[in-house]
């Protein structure tokens, strides 16, 4: 063999590691943040296939239920008749509307002992700034009937029609 086809030979199988070495990493990165994500009830049922996977679950934070310690948080989310245990020890604090009867979404894994261990958590914003029910979007309420469109049109300002 000519020391050329050594050289090509071996730049060859390099580039074939370098290229099999960022396929293997992407694949696992890929299977490492893919999470599923399932209601409480679903959890319950999902027998043993729960704890091999990483999940995301939400539901309404049981009042009382919760237990700070830095950042570490204990508290059970409610679903209709279901209820789950947390555990959350992530490195951030939990959101400032994170409180009784909020909406919460737990991100991690379900463990053997029946408790769901969360490394990131979410809290939905609160409803009081959502409108009330009967109240147009932009908050205003208006004791008049809403105009058509061309009541709401002022009229030309010069005498020139189209």
């Amino acid at each position: 063999m000519s020391s050329q086809f050594k050289t090509y030979l071996t730049f060859g199988g390099v580039t074939a590691v370098i290229f099999l070495l960022l396929g293997y990493l992407a694949y696992t990165g890929v299977q490492d943040s893919k999470s599923y994500y399932v209601t409480i009830k679903e959890l319950h049922k999902m027998g043993d296939g729960a704890y091999s996977k990483r999940l995301r679950v939400a539901g309404n934070v049981q009042p009382g239920s919760i237990k700070r310690v830095g950042t570490h948080v204990q508290f059970v989310l409610m679903e209709e008749d279901q209820t789950l245990h947390v555990d959350y020890t992530g490195t951030e604090a939990p959101p400032d509307t994170f409180k009784d009867d909020s909406q919460a979404l737990a991100d991690g894994r379900f463990d053997h002992d029946g408790v769901f261990h969360a490394k990131q958590l979410q809290a939905k914003c609160a409803s009081k700034y959502a409108p009330k029910p009967g109240t147009p979007a932009n908050g205003m309420q208006s004791s008049e009937p809403p105009k058509s469109m061309t009541q709401a049109q002022p009229p030309p300002a010069s005498g020139v029609s189209n």
